[in-house]
């Protein structure tokens, strides 16, 4: 997962939008107002336009995410690959062992230490960059959002996600103390 830095001045932005007052006779128990609803929704919409792109590569949508990160950087570990995906061993050795079986990776153990394995492509693996290179512009056509549209909202996204683990890594006691929202 990307690394975000927060400056001073984002923080105090931040703030900001935290001790901004909802708008007034907003129903947040709408579902179309619901962030999450419009994440996971979103989501569903997107894998199921990923399907017919990666079935003639043979591949899930989790298993393509898999490779993308192979082919940023091959011979990961089995641990590296899964915090990079966010994804716990007992999801990601299933998906390993169905890409393994279908002859586009390898996974040996670590000569420096055997306790760890790594995750090698193999030629196939490989060669299958090639065939999935047009599939990122494909979504981004079906997105009908311009580059720079599609840039900054992935952007907002991963700050979204960082702010989210973020809130969740901090001591209980004293993340619910800056939540704003009705009643608070």
């Amino acid at each position: 997962m990307p690394k975000t830095t927060t400056s001073p001045q984002d923080a105090s932005t931040a703030a900001a939008v935290r001790a901004q007052p909802m708008p007034a006779g907003t129903d947040w128990l709408q579902l179309d107002v619901q962030l999450c609803f419009a994440l996971y929704s979103t989501s569903l919409a997107m894998t199921k336009l990923y399907k017919p792109l990666l079935a003639p590569l043979g591949l899930t949508y989790p298993q393509y995410l898999a490779m993308l990160v192979l082919w940023e950087q091959d011979g990961l570990s089995v641990s590296d690959l899964g915090q990079r995906l966010s994804l716990d061993s007992g999801t990601l050795t299933p998906l390993l062992k169905r890409l393994e079986t279908g002859g586009l990776i390898e996974r040996r153990r670590a000569l420096a230490d055997e306790r760890r394995v790594e995750i090698h492509l193999t030629a196939a693996g490989r060669a299958l960059r090639e065939q999935a290179v047009g599939i990122p512009e494909q979504l981004a056509c079906a997105s009908a959002c311009s580059p720079t549209e599609l840039q900054t909202l992935t952007t907002r996204l991963h700050e979204l996600r960082s702010n989210v683990l973020t809130h969740l890594a901090r001591d209980p006691a004293t993340a619910d103390n800056d939540l704003v929202g009705p009643g608070r």
